[in-house]
């Protein structure tokens, strides 16, 4: 069994850090991202790993020098959230466990884009750590399926324990064994970190591509000025004979609750309005008493 450490920080990273433990692997030194606060006053809260580390008995740092200093045989990353340098990299070889089919979606989002991008297949790969932004050769690589309307948390969830899997695979024979890996071929696409704006619902955007933005599970939109959290959703497609209602309009059919947008309808599922609980959306709309909702419109005060 290898001598190592582990470098994570997220919840995703842990599936990961509890494999190469059951695994029988000497996790000498887990480093992940210093302890943060929530807001004004709050106790100071550590990362998901750096809890998961302590529950294990492990030793556990936020300093990059920690990794150099601690006299393993190789550094395991997964979603630590920074680029390590290349002098730590020169005095301890590292490999990564990313949640996408390299080339294909390097850097900090990778699981959103691929959403976004509404792929039906993305992956998990174990690369060789490089200074470059995900730019190592491929040590293993499994594909994974993006079930219909698949939202991303579930979907980030699923990876993470996949990569556990591969990784600890990956590393049975021995750490002497891994070989250089295999270059990576193809385009490479980037993944970068979403914005507020990326999350917003623009109605004259078809459905199908809206459908991908709320199930990143942050969606938002405005009804009269006041944010509207869209939870969950279904692209529908017109009806013969629809009426060219301007994007953003709602409507009630039975028990949906449907939105124009560019090209379909949005079938809103589950919302939650500005300082309520989520809730679902026909029971939104029957606790409408202003008359017809337009949403992504500016309240009257503005």
């Amino acid at each position: 069994m290898a001598r190592l450490v582990f470098l994570g920080s997220p919840p995703a990273a842990v599936p990961s850090l509890r494999a190469l433990v059951g695994a029988g692997h000497d996790v000498v030194q887990v480093v992940s991202r210093a302890d943060t606060r929530r807001g004004r006053g709050s106790s100071a809260s550590p990362s998901a790993v750096k809890r998961a580390a302590l529950e294990l008995g492990l030793a556990v740092g936020d300093r990059l020098d920690d990794a150099v200093e601690a006299g393993a045989e190789l550094g395991v990353v997964v979603a630590y959230g920074r680029i390590v340098p290349a002098r730590v990299l020169d005095a301890l070889a590292m490999i990564n466990v990313h949640f996408s089919l390299l080339p294909r979606w390097r850097g900090a989002a990778p699981v959103e884009r691929a959403v976004l991008a509404g792929d039906d297949v993305t992956g998990v790969c174990v690369m060789r750590l490089e200074e470059g932004l995900d730019t190592g050769p491929v040590l293993a690589s499994r594909d994974v399926t993006v079930a219909p309307g698949e939202h991303v948390a579930p979907l980030r969830a699923r990876l993470a324990e996949i990569g556990a899997e591969l990784l600890v695979e990956t590393l049975a024979p021995g750490v002497a064994a891994l070989g250089p890996g295999t270059p990576q071929r193809g385009e490479p696409t980037y993944a970068p970190k979403l914005s507020v704006e990326d999350l917003h619902l623009d109605w004259g955007r078809p459905a199908v591509e809206l459908e991908r933005v709320v199930r990143l599970d942050r969606a938002w939109t405005t009804v009269e000025g006041r944010r509207l959290l869209v939870l969950d959703a279904v692209a529908r497609p017109d009806a013969p004979g629809d009426a060219p209602d301007p994007p953003g309009t709602v409507t009630s059919v039975g028990w949906a609750t449907l939105v124009r947008t560019g090209a379909g309808l949005l079938d809103l599922v589950r919302v939650q309005p500005e300082g309520r609980r989520p809730m679902g959306a026909s029971d939104w709309l029957r606790g409408w008493r202003t008359g017809p909702i337009r949403l992504g419109t500016p309240g009257p005060d503005r």
